[in-house]
């Protein structure tokens, strides 16, 4: 097992091993556990989070250990270079490895625990979500802030961002999974809009976003408005094709 440690956290390099090694019988589960496994320890009064990966498959195993970086590794990455660039993410504590002959068997991301509010899933959910319209435009403005730092976060999902409330009319933004981005100079505007895709399949959601905006990026509310429903029509059409695609060759399940 080799284990990368961030420095503000090495003293702790002991517990923190003991706690991936013990991963199996130990820690509370958080979630449902279906793709990935995030279990929950105490370090010294402090919670942690350790997100287990599934084993990758034979190709992807031997991926990992000569020519593409781990989830866990891209994941600790991602974090810290989000924190230098003045986006939120929990706290990365450290990222393990562990290879055999064949290539990479588990890998582990630890950081700390955040405890949110809620996530964007509760205002695509619930319309009356209290405050709802202020987070929504709060939301798209971390979103164009994170477009002008040149961030495509290519998993911006209703799950996938942490909203903590911070004063009565105030919000801050937590991104999390974050294995999969991509880093820019400058994200053109359809890059932009296609980053909205997957967040929510409402208008009315799409029309608040859209004006927000507009409010800082050179381009009128209608054609923002245009683009953002195009590209969202478009992932939940694929989405739907895969889902039916699916059912299909598991008719037998």
């Amino acid at each position: 097992m080799l284990i990368t440690v961030n420095t503000v956290f090495i003293s702790k390099e002991k517990e923190i091993k003991k706690n991936i090694t013990d991963f199996s019988s130990t820690g509370v589960l958080f979630g449902d556990g279906k793709r990935n496994t995030i279990k929950l320890f105490d370090l010294d009064g402090k919670t942690i989070n350790i997100k287990s990966f599934k084993i990758p498959n034979i190709i992807n195993q031997v991926a990992y250990k000569y020519f593409r970086k781990s989830k866990a590794r891209r994941s600790y990455e991602y974090a810290n270079k989000l924190l230098q660039k003045g986006i939120g993410t929990p706290q990365p504590i450290a990222y393990a490895e562990n290879f055999k002959v064949t290539g990479l068997e588990k890998s582990f991301y630890i950081s700390e625990h955040l405890q949110a509010d809620l996530t964007f899933r509760e205002l695509v959910e619930n319309p009356d979500y209290p405050d709802h319209e202020n987070i929504l435009r709060q939301f798209a403005k971390f979103t164009y802030d994170l477009h002008e730092k040149g961030i495509e976060f290519l998993d911006h999902s209703p799950g996938n961002t942490l909203i903590k409330k911070v004063s009565e009319n105030q919000y801050e933004f937590y991104l999390v999974d974050l294995n999969r981005m991509n880093f820019h100079e400058v994200m053109d505007f359809d890059m932009r809009m296609k980053n909205f895709s997957r967040l929510t399949p409402k208008n009315e959601m799409l029309a608040v976003m859209s004006d927000e905006y507009a409010k800082y990026y050179n381009k009128e509310y209608e054609e923002i408005f245009s683009k953002m429903c195009f590209y969202t029509n478009d992932f939940q059409a694929k989405h739907h094709r895969k889902m039916v695609r699916k059912k299909k060759l598991l008719f037998w399940r």
